[in-house]
Parts: structure tokens; sequence; C-alpha cells
């Protein structure tokens, strides 16, 4: 879920300081209106032609696009965008396409629209700016930051974890008054989300958009150092996340979206897992910032949209 919201951000990109995307789309004419006689060249030739390049493709998104410290990563005013993400990586299959990549470590919905602060202390435009009537391939991931939904799972639940190991005092400390909290802001994330696909087709009426959801960080078996929660709180880190692809899922198919599904193909990737997607509670400057992913995770973001596109 892109994260740590703003102010894991802050904390992290501070302390590595002082240590230191194809709109294909369908044609209209079918293989039923080639000649009888045609050569399977022309057969073949006809298949290939139902793949559009897009001349311009635009990646929206939280750090789970950016992919900060994913080797190479650079500043990009604060929003630390690798150069190994997966819409750098999906720019590579598409040497003819204009590429423009404006994901924003530390980005809610709110920044599509409005300018965000970043955590170098900069501000960088709405990252809607960069669509165009010319934009015809949409990537964006949001939704993880807003609300503080991951910053509190990463970040404020860790914490708890201290007070009572083997409880869930994350999950208590939400439900105070009689009302899960967490999981009511998640219901308003769909929301946010839904306005944020309706402001790309107003935008970029043509474009092909692809929604893409997180992938599972906390295993449904077994705990480890590297993800820190009191013992019933892995259960509740499920429990959220789950919400939270739930509601990415219904906005995708509400919208009449593409869902690139990274959810369902990081299964026995978590945190926990002999070969995760995603980074623990340590920051690896060579890797990834602290609970956002590997460069294995991006490698298989960028396989899922060009599989999605028809390209793998």
């Amino acid at each position: 879920m892109d994260h740590p919201v703003r102010r894991g951000l802050r904390r992290s990109f501070g302390a590595a300081l002082l240590a230191l995307t194809l709109a294909g789309t369908a044609a209209c004419s079918t293989l039923d209106d080639a000649d009888p006689g045609s050569s399977s060249d022309d057969a073949t030739s006809a298949v290939e032609d139902k793949i559009v390049t897009p001349k311009r493709y635009v990646a929206l998104g939280d750090s789970f696009t950016s992919a900060p410290f994913v080797p190479d990563s650079f500043s990009a005013e604060g929003c630390f965008r690798s150069t190994g993400n997966y819409p750098a990586l999906v720019a590579k299959e598409l040497p003819e396409t204009e590429v423009v990549d404006v994901s924003c470590s530390g980005a809610d919905t709110t920044h599509l629209t409005g300018p965000q602060s970043t955590a170098l202390g900069g501000q960088v435009p709405p990252q809607f700016e960069a669509l165009t009537e010319e934009t015809d391939l949409v990537t964006v991931g949001i939704g993880g930051n807003d609300f503080e939904v991951y910053g509190t799972m990463t970040s404020t639940c860790p914490t708890l974890a201290a007070e009572d190991q083997r409880g869930a005092p994350c999950r208590d400390e939400m439900r105070r008054g009689g009302k899960d909290t967490l999981l009511a802001s998640i219901e308003r994330t769909g929301k946010r989300v839904t306005k944020v696909v309706e402001g790309i087709r107003e935008r970029s009426p043509d474009a092909r958009i692809l929604l893409v959801n997180y992938p599972q960080l906390t295993p449904t078996k077994g705990r480890c150092e590297a993800l820190p929660l009191a013992r019933g709180d892995y259960a509740y880190s499920v429990e959220v996340g789950g919400r939270l692809d739930s509601v990415l899922r219904d906005v995708a198919e509400q919208t009449e979206v593409e869902l690139v599904d990274l959810w369902s193909a990081s299964e026995g990737h978590d945190i926990c897992s002999d070969e995760p997607w995603t980074n623990g509670s340590l920051t690896d400057f060579a890797r990834a910032l602290e609970y956002h992913p590997f460069a294995e995770g991006q490698r298989a973001a960028a396989d899922l949209v060009l599989e999605t596109l028809g390209l793998s």
C-alpha cells in the first residue's frame, strides 16, 4: 500500500540522506472479415494489428509505483522514483511511446488533483497535470495512503505491539467506540479512487486505464521479525489489506477499467515468506525502503501490466 504515509516517508528518507507504461486497443476489424483464401501470414498480421502501440503512457501513483531505493533511485524532487519501477520496466517494451511517470512516494488520491509536499520539503504539481487528450494509456496505483491506512499498519501497529505482544492491541485501538475506524476509512477510499478514474477519463477520454492493486504484505499463517506486529494483529493486518483490495476490485468493476491483479499474484510472497516481494521493517538503501516493494515485486507488476496489454 505505497507507503509508509508521509510521516513514515519523512523518517525513512531523512535517515537515507543522513546515511548518505501501452494502450493496446482492439482493432474494429476481425479475422471474420479476412479473405477465405488469405495466407497464414495474413492471418498472423491481422492478429498483430489488434495490438496498437500507445502514443503516450502516463503512470500515476504512490510509492508502490515509484518504488524508492529499488536500484537505481533518484530523488525526483522528493518523490524518489526508481529507474527499476514497473512503469520504467513497461516503458522498455514501448520504445516508440512517450512515457511520463509522475508517481510520487507518499501520494494519496488528493495529490492527483492537488499539489503534494514531499519528503524533502519540496512541492510537486498535481499528477493529473501529466494527462492530456493524446494520452492513450494510464496505469494508476493509489489509495493505500488515504486516511493513513498504510501508515497505521506499518507504524502505529508495530508500536502498539510493545504493549501487548500476545493480544491484538492495534485492532483494539482502532475499534474504540464500537466502530473500526480504519476499516471504515477504507470504504471512503473507494469513493475517492472512483473519482480518480472519472478524472482520468475527463482529461484523457481515449485512454486505456489500468488500475494496479497492492501486493499482499502479511502472511495468513505465522509471523516474523521483519513484520513486528502483536500476535493477534497479524490476522487484523490481513483483514485490513483484504478490505482495501476488495474496495479496489469493486472500483475497477464499477468503473469498467482493467484490474492489474498484483494482490493475487503476490500470494506466497508476503514480507515473512522465503521470497518476499516487499521489504520488512528495515530499510535497505540498496534494495528498498522499509515496507516497500523490492525489485522482484516491481518486475512482477510490470509483467502483469504487459500481460494485460497482450505483450507477454
